[in-house]
């Protein structure tokens, strides 16, 4: 049976990566910097990311420019956004309050800043449903490795393979397969593709499917 949800959160939990593709513009203007031509494989390649492999991705689209500098720019506009609110996505109240219920313990892994994580829990209500919180700069290797992942279940203290990895980007996909923990995607920005679909364990429409799953017992862990 499943002994512990780990929640993805930006594009799983809130509906901010949507809102994430909007810093970069007004950051590159304030350095000074032009946006990359691709922008849609720009975005798409970073989500997920943190670290040295967030930087590199970064370094790979912006020759020459200070990758921490312009992440402390983005950071700095995410953070103001986020000050004013975010919007949840459909069912997640919904299945916090069902796995409350359960006493099934919870936890974020986000490759997001730990302060904005906090930021956004606080300001949407859920922080009193979380047990711990995971970001990108606890780990040494951000997603697609299943670092981030296997600190969460350390953490609640339930072997990975007994956890549930709820995710919407690739990136979070290939992480919760690696981890070896039951992989479902919520897509977000992206349908999944031949990959993804080989890689997670089921695909649900929103979280509210995934409630329900949870509620009938169809969705569990293996014997």
């Amino acid at each position: 049976m499943i002994e512990g949800v780990i929640f993805d959160m930006d594009g799983l939990m809130f509906d901010t990566e949507r809102l994430w593709d909007t810093f970069w513009e007004p950051a590159c203007a304030a350095l000074g910097v032009p946006m990359p031509a691709d922008t849609a494989a720009f975005y798409a390649g970073g989500r997920g990311l943190a670290g040295e492999k967030l930087k590199a991705h970064l370094r790979a689209f912006f020759p020459g420019v200070d990758a921490q500098k312009m992440l402390d720019k983005v950071w700095q506009i995410g953070q103001a956004r986020f000050a004013q609110g975010v919007p949840c996505k459909p069912g997640l109240q919904e299945l916090l309050a069902l796995l409350e219920e359960r006493g099934i313990p919870r936890i974020v892994a986000s490759s997001s800043p730990r302060a904005m994580i906090e930021q956004n829990l606080q300001t949407t209500g859920t922080a009193r449903y979380f047990h711990d919180v995971v970001c990108g700069a606890d780990v040494q290797h951000s997603k697609p490795a299943p670092d981030i992942f296997l600190e969460a279940a350390r953490r609640l203290r339930v072997d990975i393979r007994r956890c549930l990895v709820l995710e919407d980007s690739f990136n979070g996909v290939r992480a919760g397969h690696a981890a070896g923990a039951v992989t479902v995607m919520v897509p977000d920005l992206a349908a999944p593709d031949d990959e993804m679909r080989r890689l997670y364990t089921r695909c649900c429409r929103d979280l509210y499917e995934v409630r329900d799953l949870l509620r009938d017992g169809t969705l569990d862990a293996p014997a």
